[in-house]
């Protein structure tokens, strides 16, 4: 059966039970799990190295006793899962011609699809393998199938293809991910998006956290899932003991790590992303170069197997896509996030300015979130070059929508900082605008408030002139994703510090600077006259509704222009912008996705309603984007037409918004 295909397949690492020499027992637990991860809907089960034999056998591997058991064992687990929708990977060794070879079969359907030896044996320390076992190394070069109960199949280093979803996988063992160029990064660079180990390493003191770093590292430069387990504290003890260790990477990421020395069967189980991966790869061209170089083709033979079973949209995930990608879920990253990018920020705004032998930045000040971090950005570059707090020409320019509360939150931060505070109402200039231009001033259209936007702008550029400076933008990513900005009015500056911030990250740099800028054992004492009125004063901003203020207040004062009632919640839409850019994810997995990810927080209904607005808004404001000022990149997502980011503005959304119906 072919599944719809999301991209998506559920994998689990198995920790079974087993005593030592006794296949037949050993069977009956590989089965048990095998019958677990089918309940579970998984796609592809990997088990440890010789895990049907147990892997500290020694010199009973040479027992006849103990390899027909082996075969027999290995005839019932093929015959288990005859019936079964899920793919097994199981440790196991094969006589071929004079040798022994420690393997792993690929099985579906009560069918090996194909086996693959280990290449490296660890004989040195604590490992004493090459006394039973053969490298696999040569023997592939010239033997390509092998015959195992009855079955002829392919043997060698293997790209196991699913030719309807796509998906391509590869087998290594143990010792071969712990050498410099390992067999699963070759597998890698000939197509396989997803490698699976089999492999028995034992416990020491701190081996865990290395070996979690290798398939780490293995994941991020190969641009694959990793699938990892080992053998558990079942094995043999005379002179080691295993723990079970069971990771699943993605890039570079650990989605799952099972518990070790856990006495019980297990299975360590999520999905990986191999329609990601495979988009990570169609952006990495280097890989192929490498592949050019490195690949070897010769190297690997492809071997064809049934459709793998996928994850579909009407299952429940495991892993978890964050409801705020941009924003790290633990405190001490955030942190530590923050602190870059804000030093990232005010590093590139420190050259801009030295660069251009500005004698001053100019930026407007709303009283809002994003020309606060704006403003904070300014006095930190200042302090990178040892310039006064007034070379900042703070403006604050009270419209027809400005309320007592942002104003008053404006004026507060820039004198605060020490900045050159002024003030400059822009009601009558653009009343009399309206005037030239016979716009009915009562009538609240979209003219009454970009001519609002755009009196702001001509004001800065203006004084910039006057004070040979430049002016310096305020808005974020979000905002340049969704065009939410007036063409040639806050869409433009000489400088955008924010340009790379999404909207959610916006707030947690600014009460970052609150925290370890105004607070705390870090706290710069210079930073701003009244460090406690400051971070009182960020609190007030943070706590304020995000709104551009170009209508008029209500009756009672309040800010009446709520952004995220008109253009929708920006936690959802900096979700769409992270999985529609980073991860390249189609209309209908991205719903699918969001759905995962806000359930019980936003219906169906409401998250579609919201992805069709982003659609829309997304591709036809790319005019706005097509000419964006300079400003710095600070994450993995940019929307620079000079750097990350190129669409013709004319591009049309129907096909997405097609998928989505």
């Amino acid at each position: 059966m072919i599944n719809e295909n999301l991209g998506l397949v559920r994998t689990a690492a198995a920790a079974p039970v087993l005593k030592v020499a006794d296949p037949e027992g050993n069977a009956a637990e590989i089965i048990s799990l095998i019958r677990q991860a089918e309940k579970a809907e998984t796609g592809i089960v990997v088990f440890p190295e010789l895990c049907i034999t147990g892997y500290t056998c020694g010199d009973l591997f040479y027992q006849d006793q103990l390899y027909t058991s082996q075969m027999k064992a290995l005839e019932k687990i093929l015959t288990a899962t005859e019936t079964l929708e899920v793919s097994v990977i199981i440790g196991l060794y094969v006589r071929q011609e004079n040798n022994l070879f420690n393997c792993a079969a690929f099985i579906q359907k009560g069918e090996i699809r194909g086996i693959a030896p280990k290449m490296f044996m660890p004989n040195s320390n604590e490992f004493y393998e090459a006394r039973w076992f053969a490298s696999g190394i040569n023997i592939t070069k010239e033997i390509r199938t092998i015959n195992v109960l009855g079955q002829t199949v392919p043997f060698g280093n293997i790209v196991f293809e699913d030719s309807d979803s796509g998906l391509r996988c590869g087998i290594e063992l143990c010792e071969d991910l712990w050498l410099p160029v390992s067999p699963g990064s070759r597998l890698c660079l000939n197509g396989a998006q997803i490698i699976f180990n089999a492999s028995a390493s034992n416990e020491t003191i701190g081996k865990a956290g290395y070996r979690k770093n290798l398939i780490i590292s293995e994941s991020g430069r190969s641009i694959c899932g990793y699938v990892y387990t080992s053998a558990g504290v079942t094995e043999s003890t005379s002179d080691l003991v295993f723990g079970g260790h069971s990771i699943i990477c993605e890039n570079g990421l650990v989605l799952e790590e099972g518990e070790r020395f856990s006495r019980e069967n297990h299975l360590t189980m999520t999905e990986i992303d191999f329609g990601r991966l495979r988009f990570e790869r169609s952006h990495t061209h280097n890989l192929n170069e490498c592949a050019n170089v490195y690949g070897d083709r010769q190297f690997v033979q492809h071997a064809p197997i049934s459709p793998v079973r996928l994850v579909t949209a009407a299952e429940k995930l495991t892993r978890k896509y964050e409801k705020t990608p941009f924003v790290p879920s633990a405190s001490s990253e955030v942190d530590a996030r923050c602190a870059e990018i804000f030093d990232i920020q005010a590093a590139g705004l420190a050259k801009r300015i030295e660069h251009s032998h500005a004698r001053k930045v100019i930026v407007g000040i709303s009283g809002g979130l994003d020309s606060t971090l704006a403003l904070l950005v300014c006095a930190a570059a200042c302090k990178l070059l040892k310039r006064s707090a007034d070379d900042i020409v703070a403006v604050t320019m009270p419209g027809f929508g400005t309320t007592g509360r942002t104003y008053d939150n404006a004026l507060t931060i820039m004198k605060l900082l020490g900045a050159d505070v002024r003030e400059i109402p822009i009601g009558d200039s653009v009343n009399m605008h309206f005037r030239d231009i016979g716009q009915d001033e009562n009538v609240h259209d979209v003219t009454y408030e970009n001519a609002q936007a755009r009196e702001r702008t001509q004001i800065l550029m203006d004084i910039s002139n006057m004070e040979g400076g430049f002016v310096v933008g305020t808005g974020d990513l979000s905002e340049m994703a969704l065009g939410w900005c007036t063409y040639n009015g806050d869409h433009m500056s000489m400088y955008g510090v924010n340009c790379g911030v999404p909207k959610t990250l916006v707030k947690f740099v600014v009460r970052w600077v609150m925290e370890h800028k105004l607070n705390g054992p870090a706290e710069d004492k210079a930073f701003s006259s009244n460090n406690a009125l400051m971070a009182k004063t960020l609190q007030a901003i943070l706590d304020t509704p995000i709104s551009p203020e170009l209508l008029p207040p209500d009756k009672d004062g309040n800010i009446a222009q709520i952004t995220e009632d008109n253009v929708g919640p920006y936690e959802l839409h900096d979700f769409f912008i992270y999985y529609t850019i980073r991860y390249g994810m189609r209309p209908k997995k991205l719903l699918f996705a969001a759905r995962q990810a806000f359930a019980g927080q936003y219906d169906d209904e409401f998250i579609k309603k919201w992805l069709q607005v982003f659609y829309r808004r997304f591709f036809s404001q790319q005019f706005k984007r097509n000419c964006v000022p300079d400003g710095p990149k600070v994450g993995s997502v940019s929307l620079s037409p000079r750097g990350d980011w190129r669409m013709p503005a004319d591009a049309d959304p129907s096909s997405w918004l097609q998928e989505l119906e």
